[in-house]
């Protein structure tokens, strides 16, 4: 059986370990709705996410890998229907020393992918079952204007659900 060519979702030039910031999207598996429902938008009523027992464990681990990861914080996320987004910050200075690591990534490894895939297997393990694609997006993030630009995608993400390129009918 032949597989097909799966598209590389890492850029080879960088090694996701560097302190910075990183914009992460990860879908639910066939982008099915089960994190979240979008609710109010009214006149008066800005939308906001109402997590499912699903979203609510994945908001769960989001806190705790905060707890876990101190070299990598979450500083921003969404819980959408279908995705989840995190705006991430490696800062691996204070926390790596001559004694070596412990209980967070090696600073010579990748720690975005590692990150992505702990969240999922928490996720799971809590869930009893598999509800993540495969793979995700990540995008690296160049500086003050990306990284404000960002931020407001996350905030603004809720009241612009049906134009969302991951909509899909609840």
């Amino acid at each position: 059986m032949t597989h097909p060519n799966r598209k590389k979702n890492r850029l080879t030039s960088e090694l996701y370990s560097q302190n910075g910031a990183y914009f992460i999207t990860i879908c639910t598996e066939n982008k099915k709705c089960i994190l979240s429902r979008i609710v109010g938008g009214g006149a008066l009523d800005a939308p906001v996410m109402q997590l499912s027992s699903f979203g609510k464990a994945a908001e769960r681990r989001i806190l705790e890998m905060n707890r876990v990861y101190l070299n990598v914080q979450t500083v921003k996320y969404a819980i959408m229907p279908n995705h989840v987004h995190l705006l991430i910050c490696i800062d691996r200075q204070e926390h790596y020393g001559a004694a070596g690591t412990s209980r967070t990534p090696s600073p010579t490894n990748e720690i975005i992918p590692k990150y992505v895939s702990t969240f999922k297997r928490l996720c799971n393990r809590e869930i009893g079952m598999n509800i993540w694609q495969r793979s995700y997006h990540d995008h690296i993030i160049r500086g003050q204007a990306d990284y404000d630009m960002i931020w407001n995608y996350i905030d603004t993400n809720p009241a612009r659900w049906e134009q969302d390129c991951f909509y899909t009918e609840e």
